[in-house]
C-alpha cells in the first residue's frame, strides 16, 4: 500500500492520498532514498497533495539519509527546472526550517540560487532564509548563481547581501544583521 501512496503523492492525488491514509498507509513511510511521501509531493509541487499530508500528521522536519527534507525538495526539483513557492511556504508554516542544509552544507536558498529560481529565492529571502550561509565549499547562494548568469537572482542576493552589510566579497561589514527585505521587479514577458 505504500507504494500506492508514494505513487499518489508523486501524481499529486490528494484524494487518493486521503482514501490510502484512511485505509492505513502510513504518511511517515520512506522508499528506498529514504524519501516520505511528503518530500515527493513536494518535490513535484503538489500543493493540495501536501496540504493533506501535513494535515494527516507528516512530519516536515523528516530527512532523508542525504539530509534532503520536503521543503529543500519544494525549493527547487533539477528535472522541472524550477521550485514551488506555495509548497515552500506551507511547509514553513507548518514549521519546516528554511535553512536545514542536505549534503555538502547545501541550503534551500542555495538550491533555489543556482536553479535561477528568482521567484522561491525572493521568498525565501523575505521569510529568513540565511543569505550569507556558507556550504561545505565556503559558497553563498549568489556565488552559486553568479555561476549560471542567473542575473535576476544574483539582484535579488547581492541586495539582500548590502541590506545585511555584507562586502561584494561576501564578507560582513556590520555586526548589526537585520532580516532583509527585497522587492522583485520583473519585466513582463510578452508574447
Amino acid at each position: 500500500m505504500s507504494q500506492e501512496l508514494f505513487a499518489a503523492a508523486q501524481s499529486g492525488d490528494a484524494e487518493k492520498i486521503k482514501q490510502l491514509l484512511d485505509a492505513g498507509s502510513s504518511h511517515a513511510a520512506t522508499d528506498e532514498a529514504g524519501e516520505t511521501p511528503l518530500m515527493h509531493a513536494a518535490r513535484e509541487g503538489h500543493l493540495d497533495a501536501v496540504k493533506v499530508l501535513i494535515a494527516a500528521g507528516a512530519d516536515v522536519h523528516a530527512k532523508s539519509p542525504q539530509g534532503w527534507t520536503a521543503l529543500a525538495k519544494a525549493s527547487y526539483n533539477g528535472e522541472t527546472e524550477r521550485g514551488y513557492v506555495e509548497v515552500t511556504e506551507v511547509l514553513h508554516e507548518a514549521g519546516a526550517s528554511l535553512n536545514d542544509a542536505i549534503f555538502f552544507g547545501i541550503t534551500p536558498l542555495m538550491l533555489a540560487a543556482g536553479g535561477g529560481d528568482a521567484s522561491v529565492v525572493e521568498w525565501l529571502i523575505n521569510n529568513g532564509a540565511d543569505v550569507l550561509a556558507t556550504n561545505e565549499g565556503g559558497r553563498t547562494a549568489r556565488m552559486m548563481a553568479d555561476d549560471k548568469f542567473y542575473v535576476d537572482v544574483i539582484n535579488l542576493l547581492h541586495e539582500a547581501e548590502q541590506q545585511l552589510g555584507a562586502t561584494v566579497d561576501g564578507s560582513c561589514s556590520s555586526t548589526r544583521v537585520t532580516q532583509p527585505q527585497v522587492v522583485n521587479l520583473m519585466k513582463l514577458a510578452t508574447h
